[in-house]
């Protein structure tokens, strides 16, 4: 049943999808516009992931809430549901702003490409513009000029309406300022390039919002909607939320788990990489702890429920993700953040220069607006805006070339300023997937024979280890012998006949209700099972033929990378996991990380990243699993391995190394501070000539044509130099 939250009866919180919210300035705006509306601002809660605004108290009614965001140029929809539905809305109102992006890049080139026909070459087309140069837009080709304008300023130009309207100049309101000034002046290509451009901006970080919100909807797949509960006349679904602490239920073999729960009957293996990152599934029995969404093996399990469908370790770790996402709000790019300053300013010195001059010492009018149209013209923020989407696109370009899927320009600069990185464990520092490491053979056995009676026993197993001990001798070309009669042993192993006689492969538990376990097997079992190792035992009813230990391997390059990131400037490596001691700190050894967290679940995870957080101000997650997405929500940026990852990490991180090339962590932090370089020598070079032709403005020696061509000539300037960027 839906619940209505949208009325203000009882002080229910009324909450509100907020159409075009994608930033902390349109939340400011949003603040003062309904704070008297709603009873000041304290009653009104944003989150930007969610895009969502949350009115607390009884004040202000639904339809004036809407009308009031409908001034500020964006839009209000009420929300009658807590939890978000699949459906948002029609095609207009998802890929709205792609659409008009989209059709703003094409009709400018269109008219340029009309233009530049019409007009008599490109010399023509980008020359002045003005009717006594002979070179005015012909009139099909400002129609297409036109259209690419109102397509890019569609979503910019409300907002700069209601910059005007209450005296706030924004970067919306300048914008359109200076796109209206290039058009009021002759100049249809420059007006046409800046709407797309800004545009482009917008649509980025826009998009960069919208993947967050699509990470908290795949991490809500991994539970089952219903859980089976026992019953004395049976098993009954029903919803997961509607089951209580202490219930019962079953968990069928291949199925996942509804709820974390304590196992009360049956044995099985539990696949709990999904959430504590465990890289070997583990072995459940009476008395031991499960936890929602992992995933059971081949044996059913009994379980009692321990905590509500809200209160489970995924249910935690979807809210962790949500409110790391909402408490680091989107970074504003530094041309923006210099907007706040320079909008207001070169508006004001444009009035001053037209105004001032002429009532204090009787200058002639004409002159002086001339010289505030050329300073107008000059402060357009072309170049300014042109400068960052542009080095950006091209490095986010440069970077998938290698591998590397950097999601929105934000993250671009990000790995620039990095001072430490954690890394999780499996499938990250190591390969995911346990192989063989080490076969340990007694009684005149040999490895080959081993290995030959293993792999016909496991041949037809779907578990990891099977699959590692098949995937080891046919490596090593030992062919599996005939094992007749080969039956698994539920949690334990497996039993088969070789010549007529019995043979046994499993677990030390397995070894130990043999009562096969001699001082000298005990000894040699435990010299393989450190370092993390699990060991498999193969004997007969005489004996034990030997052991097979296994392990996740660590990556041959994991070594190499970090030490190339100490050179690289970064001050402190952590590996976090959620393995035992034993195996991190084996692992950790050999990668040389500088500090080891062991048997940690997502929200240890996540705390340890805050306190590196604290202490060096930008960190970077490292891994693959749906456990390391909460952690990575919450690091300066996420960095998901791609081909191996969770589509819940992939999505929750900023950066994806899609060929799961560790190398590219150190190329991403080269790449990532000659990105930034070279906007700041675009940002530099654009104010440098914007200054000079202010002061040459106001001695009185810059013409208007002079100005559109200087702003022109380091758009073109700082567009170069942002290529440059492709050649990484």
């Amino acid at each position: 049943m839906r619940r209505d939250i949208t009325r203000a009866d009882d002080g229910v919180p009324r909450i509100f999808r907020i159409h075009g919210m994608d930033c902390a300035d349109e939340v400011a705006v949003l603040r003062g516009e309904l704070g008297p509306l709603v009873g000041g601002g304290e009653q009104l809660a944003f989150d930007l992931f969610q895009s969502t605004m949350t009115v607390h108290g009884g004040q202000g009614a639904v339809a004036d809430i809407v009308a009031a965001v409908a001034r500020t140029g964006m839009r209000a929809e009420p929300w009658k549901d807590l939890r978000p539905d699949d459906d948002r809305g029609g095609v207009w109102q998802r890929y709205g702003r792609t659409i008009t992006t989209v059709a703003s890049g094409l009709l400018a080139v269109a008219g340029f490409v009309v233009h530049t026909a019409m007009a008599g070459g490109v010399a023509a087309a980008l020359g002045a513009a003005d009717m006594e140069s002979g070179h005015a837009a012909p009139l099909l080709a400002r129609a297409l000029y036109a259209s690419g304008i109102l397509s890019g300023v569609w979503f910019v130009a409300p907002k700069a309406w209601y910059a005007a309207k209450t005296i706030r100049p924004d970067m919306n309101l300048l914008m359109t300022i200076a796109v209206t000034g290039a058009v009021v002046i002759g100049e249809w290509f420059e007006a046409a390039t800046v709407a797309f451009l800004f545009a482009l901006s917008v649509a980025l970080e826009s998009w960069s919002v919208g993947r967050a919100r699509r990470a908290v909807e795949a991490l809500l797949e991994l539970a089952p909607p219903t859980v089976r509960l026992l019953e004395p006349d049976g098993t009954r679904e029903v919803p997961v939320d509607q089951a209580p602490v202490g219930s019962l239920f079953l968990v069928r073999p291949g199925e996942r788990i509804a709820l974390d729960g304590e196992v009360r009957g049956g044995e099985s293996l539990v696949d709990e990489a999904p959430i504590t990152g465990e890289s070997l599934p583990v072995e459940k029995a009476p008395g031991a702890p499960v936890f929602a969404g992992s995933i059971n093996g081949d044996g059913a399990l009994e379980v009692a429920s321990t905590k509500r469908a809200g209160q489970t370790v995924l249910a935690k770790m979807i809210r962790r993700v949500g409110q790391a996402r909402s408490r680091r709000a989107p970074s504003e790019q530094w041309v923006s953040a210099f907007a706040r300053i320079y909008t207001p300013a070169v508006l004001g010195l444009a009035v001053v220069v037209w105004l001032v001059p002429p009532l204090l010492v009787g200058a002639a009018w004409g002159d002086w607006a001339y010289r505030a149209l050329v300073l107008l013209v000059i402060g357009c923020p072309c170049a300014l805006v042109i400068s960052t989407p542009v080095s950006i696109v091209a490095s986010l370009t440069a970077a998938a070339r290698e591998g590397v899927l950097i999601k929105g320009g934000v993250f671009v600069e990000a790995p620039a300023r990095l001072s430490a990185i954690a890394f999780d464990k499996t499938g990250t520092l190591t390969a995911g997937r346990p192989a063989v490491v080490e076969v340990v053979a007694f009684d005149g056995h040999t490895e080959q024979q081993l290995l030959a009676i293993a792999a016909a026993m496991e041949s037809r197993s779907n578990h990891p280890l099977a699959r590692a001990i098949v995937a080891h001798a046919r490596e090593r070309d030992i062919r599996p012998i005939v094992v007749e009669d080969v039956q698994a042993v539920q949690g334990k192993g497996a039993t088969g006949r070789l010549d007529g006689r019995p043979y046994w492969l499993g677990s030390h538990r397995y070894l130990e209700e043999r009562g096969q376990e001699t001082p000298e097997i005990h000894t040699a079992l435990t010299a393989l099972s450190e370092g993390g190792r699990t060991v498999v035992a193969i004997g007969n009813d005489d004996h034990v033929c030997g052991f097979i230990a296994l392990a996740d391997p660590i990556r041959p390059i994991a070594a190499h990378v970090l030490a190339e990131l100490r050179d690289l400037g970064i001050r402190e490596t952590v590996m976090l996991t959620g393995d035992n001691t034993a195996t991190a700190e084996a692992i950790g050894r050999q990668a040389g990380v500088d500090q080891i967290r062991a048997e940690l679940l997502p929200e240890d995870k996540v705390a340890a990243v805050e306190a590196l957080l604290a202490r060096y101000g930008s960190v970077a997650m490292v891994g693959d699993g749906v456990n390391d997405a909460p952690a990575m929500a919450r690091a300066s940026f996420g960095v998901a391995m791609g081909a191996a990852g969770s589509d819940a990490a992939i999505e929750t991180a900023d950066i994806a190394l899609m060929s799961d090339d560790l190398s590219k962590l150190p190329w991403l932090v080269r790449h990532s501070r000659r990105t930034l370089a070279i906007i700041r020598q675009n940002i530099a070079f654009s104010l440098l000539v914007k200054a000079a032709f202010v002061a040459l403005t106001l001695w009185g020696t810059a013409s208007l044509w002079a100005a559109i061509a200087a702003d022109m000539g380091a758009s073109l300037l700082v567009i170069f130099n942002g290529l440059r960027l492709l050649k990484a």
